[in-house]
């Protein structure tokens, strides 16, 4: 995008700050919104190179000012993106947040899945919310402490996932590749490092399989499931973005076969 638009784009942000929220208010300002020395204040960079950024002048700016000058302007997620791709051309990298609770909303979509095994999942593969058939057919996570609830522990050091995955050097082939991609969008980070650390040191498959240095997107496939109760099932998955929040991954198992769905349903409470 030429640079003026991303000129334009930060004086409307600006201009839309009200200096109260910020605790500048007092004296006459001859324009609205917050001044141009103040949000480069704000972000911690100089006053000049904001106004060349307003300006069009200068070179690119980097991601880290962006990053700066997003937070100094208060930018939801959506701007923030919005604010890299004119001054970058790209999205900006995920920021992994900490995890609070899954809001309501997402819980009704999985529980109105019914059959269908369901969760959502972090980059690092912790799952955070699942429903019903999930934890019947899948995992028990409600059953775990919070910090097993992790998808890579049950397919590496879980005996009993690894003797239910049909094709369990798919799956785990499949875990990891995605779990590198994850990790190159959000960056390394200390927490990460200490969770592949964790896992080299727990599973030989796992530092196996890590260090052949495979990546891929989540995507869609065909797992098979020896089930303790069902037999073999099979569930067709499908990975979906969670909107507003680029860290989670929603995972929907779906019965392969009618006959398949016809079965979960026995296992679930009756409504």
């Amino acid at each position: 995008m030429p640079k003026p638009a991303l000129g334009a784009y930060l004086r409307d942000r600006r201009e839309r700050l009200d200096p109260a929220a910020f605790g500048l208010a007092g004296g006459r300002r001859r324009t609205p919104g917050l001044r141009r020395e103040e949000v480069a204040q704000r972000a911690g960079i100089s006053a000049t190179w904001y106004i060349w950024l307003e300006q069009g002048r200068g070179g690119a700016p980097s991601a880290a000012v962006l990053d700066r000058v997003a937070r100094a302007l208060t930018l939801t997620d959506a701007e923030r993106d919005h604010l890299f791709l004119l001054g970058l051309g790209r999205l900006p990298a995920v920021q992994a947040r900490p995890m609070g609770e899954i809001p309501s909303r997402l819980q009704r979509v999985l529980d109105a899945l019914g059959p269908s095994p369901a969760l959502i999942a972090t980059m690092r593969w912790d799952v955070v919310a699942w429903n019903a058939a999930a934890s019947l057919v899948l995992t028990d996570y409600a059953a775990l402490p919070a910090e097993e609830r992790n998808v890579l522990r049950r397919v590496f050091l879980d005996e009993k996932s690894r003797r239910m995955n049909l094709d369990w050097e798919g799956v785990a082939r499949m875990v990891v590749a995605v779990l590198r991609a994850g990790l190159a969008r959000t960056g390394a980070g200390e927490a990460n490092e200490a969770l592949v650390r964790e896992m080299r040191q727990a599973s030989a498959d796992f530092a196996r399989i890590w260090d052949e240095g495979d990546v891929c997107a989540m995507g869609q496939g065909l797992k098979r499931l020896r089930h303790p109760i069902l037999g073999e099932i099979a569930l067709e998955y499908s990975a979906f973005a969670v909107d507003g929040q680029p860290e989670l991954t929603m995972l929907v198992f779906t019965p392969a076969e009618a006959a398949d769905a016809a079965r979960i349903r026995t296992l679930l409470p009756s409504t």
